[in-house]
């Protein structure tokens, strides 16, 4: 699986679960780090947690058997982080997304899909 498919399928996992706003952002051309973000906004804290616990299982238990490199935040935070190398996963509460802004920090990158 490449990692743009790795970052569809997220993004069609947040929708199952009603993931608002998401986005997909190409990176390739201006970091090194990761190929694409994938960025959401859940509506409550329980959410944000449902979403994070639903990827890491169905990544995990999917052909691929992929585990996040790394796993930061917490519900309370209002930002939980998945590393999973060329594919980084924001979950956001929308205070926080709001104030972090980063799609307005990678701006120069190409969106690849909004999702409202």
């Amino acid at each position: 699986m490449d990692s743009l498919d790795l970052a569809r399928q997220i993004a069609d996992i947040l929708v199952e679960k009603q993931a608002e706003d998401i986005l997909i952002l190409d990176l390739r051309a201006l970091t090194p780090i990761t190929d694409y973000f994938v960025i959401c906004t859940g509506t409550s804290q329980r959410q944000l947690r449902a979403l994070q616990q639903t990827i890491i299982e169905s990544l995990k238990q999917g052909e691929a058997h992929l585990k996040a490199a790394g796993v930061e935040g917490t519900p309370e935070s209002g930002w939980l982080l998945m590393d999973y190398g060329d594919v980084i996963v924001h979950l956001f509460e929308a205070e926080t997304r709001a104030y972090y802004r980063l799609e307005e920090l990678w701006g120069a990158g190409r969106v690849v899909a909004k999702i409202q």
